[in-house]
């Protein structure tokens, strides 16, 4: 039997491989029983990420996250629903429910997801650092995370920076983006057009938009990237996992 772990029990063992089939389905071949399914936050980062690493290596990476309530949990997200309610009915902050949280979610964001290292960072920021590394088979990429809480139900929203090695266009990225499994394209700043958490709940895909040159760094892109936490995060990539496995 093979078991697809969820958890983060054993991400980071180096006998057990971390999928995510866009960008790295070849590695289920070294499996010894057992297949970790990363973070959710790194899931969608590096769906969008691989086409971009297949025009030119990424060095460095600067992503900042806007987590949905309901990566915390079913608790989590009737919290944001009740403390919403509370809070609009004026009842005193002292007195609303602060339960799944540190702090109180509804109209405010939290920059602290998982515990505190002794690096000034969050575990969850440790994630996305060692496990892009690990799914990308690049030990050599930087990144740098930021993640925050935000009263969202359901899905994450991703602000990235990546630098490459080389030079990569806007019209180069776009059309690696367009062209990626799993990858849609939404980016028609004309037309108020791009990716949002609010409309996209219940979505299989890895959404972008805002595609930009970063004019700070020699070669850099910058992008928005949203994906139900949920389903491209947890539950739809374990399946995708295991029809990998099929003969």
């Amino acid at each position: 039997a093979v078991m697809i772990d969820n958890s983060s029990a054993f991400r980071m063992d180096e006998d057990v491989p971390l999928v995510v089939p866009e960008v790295n389905p070849q590695d289920v071949a070294w499996h010894n029983g057992v297949i970790a399914n990363p973070n959710c936050s790194t899931i969608q980062m590096v769906v969008a990420l691989k086409p971009l690493y297949d025009l030119s290596p990424i060095t460095r990476v600067v992503v900042s996250t806007y987590q949905a309530a309901s990566g915390a949990g079913a608790p989590a997200m009737a919290e944001l629903y009740d403390q919403t309610r509370e809070f609009l009915d004026g009842k005193p902050e002292e007195e609303l429910t602060i339960e799944a949280f540190a702090h109180r979610i509804a109209f405010n964001t939290i920059p602290h997801i998982d515990v505190f290292l002794e690096d000034g960072s969050t575990k969850e920021e440790w994630k996305m650092v060692v496990e892009t590394k690990k799914i990308m088979g690049d030990p050599n990429i930087q990144v740098a995370a930021t993640c925050v809480r935000v009263p969202v139900l359901r899905c994450h929203g991703e602000s990235i920076n990546v630098e490459f090695a080389d030079e990569v266009t806007v019209e180069q990225a776009r059309a690696a983006l367009e062209a990626a499994p799993g990858v849609e394209v939404m980016d028609d700043t004309e037309n108020k057009v791009y990716p949002m958490p609010g409309l996209l709940a219940g979505t299989d895909g890895t959404f972008v938009g805002r595609l930009r040159k970063d004019p700070t760094v020699e070669h850099g892109i910058a992008f928005w990237d949203v994906a139900d936490q949920i389903r491209k995060g947890a539950a739809l990539n374990a399946v995708q996992i295991a029809q990998l496995l099929l003969p």
